[in-house]
This record gives structure tokens, sequence and C-alpha cells, in this order.
């Protein structure tokens, strides 16, 4: 009777963690503060590993050493459309299942997100300079980018022009959400249209038409660039956080004194 009664009173096992664990933004800090030295050293080593498969890259027969551009412009393309992914993971995080975090995350990832366009878009314009013979050109990839990179500015100028945090944060969602009907347009513009851009040679059915000298670089280079964008996002979440503390300290702060 003894034994039966001692199990009863054993705690019952701890429940597997879900994303609703991590709403606290106390016990959420924790986790970043634990994990943001590993994401930064697993992006050091990423890249230093990526940057030497680059550097260390054939010349190509046509493009010249002027390929290794690729190895930053592409993994900023892709990042630049990841970035603005999540934004929208986020923003229905805000208007459907209310995340406590999930508006955080989008003004979090904005900037990010515009940092990763605007490199796109300089390398983009370096790169087609000797291949095409101009810095710039109305194409169909290009303009659709360009038109992500007003996108995150203007998401990013809303979010500083309201100053009530509910009414911002389902603001931020809408318009986000709105803007994603881009993504699909900049990733099938050149099987769409007619376009100097060359088509994916990497996200392709079967075989990528890309030499592994070229590929095995531009791979790691795009886990390099996703582990500097997650480090970076945890590190702006976490100030966002610490941001909107200190705020409600004052705001309480200016309620006492009156």
């Amino acid at each position: 009777m003894s034994d039966i009664s001692a199990k009863s009173r054993r705690p019952a096992p701890p429940k597997p963690a879900s994303i609703w664990d991590y709403a606290n933004p106390t016990r959420f800090l924790g986790l970043a503060n634990a994990v943001l030295p590993w994401l930064a050293g697993a992006m050091a080593l990423a890249f230093a590993a990526g940057l030497w498969l680059s550097f260390t890259a054939p010349e190509d027969y046509q493009q010249g050493r002027s390929v290794l551009i690729m190895f930053i412009h592409v993994p900023a393309a892709w990042l630049s459309m990841m970035c603005y992914s999540v934004m929208a993971l986020a923003g229905l995080g805000t208007l459907v299942w209310r995340h406590p975090l999930a508006d955080v995350s989008l003004r979090a990832a904005a900037p990010i997100g515009a940092a990763f366009t605007f490199l796109a878009l300089v390398t983009g314009s370096l790169w087609g300079k000797p291949m095409w013979g101009t810095w710039w050109v109305w194409d169909a990839r290009l303009t659709s980018v360009l038109v992500l990179f007003i996108i995150y500015m203007g998401i990013i100028a809303l979010a500083r022009a309201i100053e009530d945090p509910l009414t911002a944060a389902r603001s931020l969602a809408i318009v986000t959400l709105v803007g994603f009907v881009n993504i699909p347009i900049i990733k099938f513009s050149v099987d769409w249209w007619n376009t100097l851009h060359q088509p994916a040679s990497v996200s392709r059915f079967g075989r990528p038409a890309m030499d592994a000298a070229f590929l095995h670089p531009l791979l790691t280079m795009a886990l390099a660039y996703t582990l500097l964008f997650f480090t970076l996002h945890l590190m702006a979440m976490r100030n966002e956080i610490l941001r909107r503390r200190v705020r409600s300290m004052r705001m309480m702060a200016a309620r006492e004194a009156s």
C-alpha cells in the first residue's frame, strides 16, 4: 500500500516545450542568451569555410573572377525573401494566434531583411555591369526585388510612425501579409517573363545546373548567411523586449510623478 501511495506522489514527467512556453519574454530572453553564443560560433565557422571555398573556386569560362560576386549576391537575395517569409509568419502569429512575441519578431526582422535586400541590389548591379553592360535594367526580377526593398522601408517607417503598440502591431501584420504577394513574383519572375536574369540553377527539379566547384561554396555561404540572420534576429528581438520594458518603466514613472 505504501508503494502505491509513493508512486502516486511522484511528479509527472515534464511536457515537451512548445512555442507558447516561450511567450513569456523573460523565458525567451533566457533562451536567447543561451543560444546566441553557439549561433555566433557556428556562423563564424560557416563564414570562414564559405569564404575559403569561394576564393579558391576556379574562374568561370565566361565570367572570369567576377563569378565570385555570386557567392555574396545569391545568398543575400535568398535571405531577403526568407526574412520576409519569417515576417509574414510573425504577422499571422499576431493576427490569428495573438502570440505575444510575434510583433517583436516582425519588428526585429524588418531592418535585417532590408539590409539583405539592399546588399542583393548593390551586388546584383556590380555583377550586371560586366555581364550585361549596364548597372541597371528594369528587369522583372530586379524590379520586383526593388519593390521588396521599398516594402521593407515602408514597414520600418510604419513601425516608427504609430505610437500605440496594439494598433502598430495589427497594422504591421496586415501590411506585411499584403506585401507577401511580391515573394512568389520574385521567385517565379524569371519563369513568367522574358528577363535578362538567369533562371534558377540550384532550386530546380533534378540535378542542379551548376558545377560542384561553385555549388559547394554557394551553399556554404547560404548557410553562413542564414546563421547570420538568426543571430541578428535573436539579438534584435532581445533588444526590442528590453526597449519595451524601459518604455513601460518610464510610463509608470510618469504616472506616479503626475
